[in-house]
């Protein structure tokens, strides 16, 4: 049992992620590069976070009750700012990087920024779901049963569930988040930036697991719709897709800008 709950669950959360790297990544060994660049930016941006709880945390001298809460919540804010940090640092390595290629070999169309952004959100999202379940998802395979004191037995199906939706969101956040630079327009950039902390706020309902989880997943296709038309899409884009008219990825069509 604890080995179909482990398999469930790594399939649940890092599934679609990686249906999305097989079909649009891997064919692109430059893809693979960013992609991988991409979650090395979100470790980074996990280290400098850790080492902002380190201070704060000795700063306050370790000390339970309503000073553990105020920490919490500081460290949600300080890791959702510092990882939108590092998040515009990629954008503008990488436009520089574009910019590089071009100069290199102008004959060759370098790639585009949205396809650039859709490939660093997969990669802090990846590497978000992997820290944040690596650990709940080794201790699935037991010992142990889940919920036997009085705890909820859908604690791994939720984790799982949540995971998902993170590494969606990093994705839509990624392509919103780099048009919002690309044409100078903050509004986007706040919004990535609110909703994530909303996001992350979410979990401070836990043990409630069916409110955070719902909301997560109301907010989830508003910024998916959101990305798809800053993306290049649009109604007919979708419904020639949806009735198989045109089997070209939106990814795919995208050109150099």
């Amino acid at each position: 049992m604890t080995a179909a709950v482990f398999f469930g669950c790594a399939f649940i959360a890092f599934g679609p992620a990686l249906a999305l790297y097989v079909f649009t990544i891997a064919t692109d060994p430059l893809r693979i590069i960013f992609l991988i660049v991409g979650a090395f930016f979100w470790l980074i941006s996990l280290l400098v976070s850790s080492l902002v709880w380190f201070v704060a945390r000795t700063v306050a001298g370790n000390r339970d009750g309503p000073i553990e809460t105020y920490l919490l919540i500081f460290g949600v804010l300080i890791s959702v700012l510092i990882q939108e940090i590092f998040r515009f640092a990629y954008y503008k390595l990488l436009k520089k990087a574009n910019e590089g290629l071009k100069t290199i070999n102008p004959d060759e169309p370098g790639p585009s920024m949205r396809l650039l952004a859709y490939v660093s959100g997969l990669g802090f999202g990846i590497m978000s779901g992997v820290f944040s379940f690596v650990n709940t998802l080794s201790d699935s395979l037991g010992p142990g049963t889940v919920g036997i004191h009085g705890d909820s037995p859908f604690f791994f199906l939720y984790s799982a569930f949540m995971t998902l939706v993170i590494i969606l969101l990093h994705v839509f956040w990624g392509i919103i988040f780099f048009d919002g630079c690309e044409k100078k327009n903050w509004y986007p950039l706040l919004a990535v930036i609110l909703t994530h902390l909303l996001v992350s706020a979410l979990t401070f309902l836990n043990p409630q697991y069916e409110i955070s989880l719902v909301l997560a997943y109301m907010i989830m296709p508003l910024m998916g719709t959101w990305a798809f038309f800053v993306a290049g899409g649009s109604r007919r884009s979708l419904k020639r897709y949806l009735l198989c008219q045109d089997k070209d990825f939106l990814l795919y069509s995208q050109r150099s800008r």
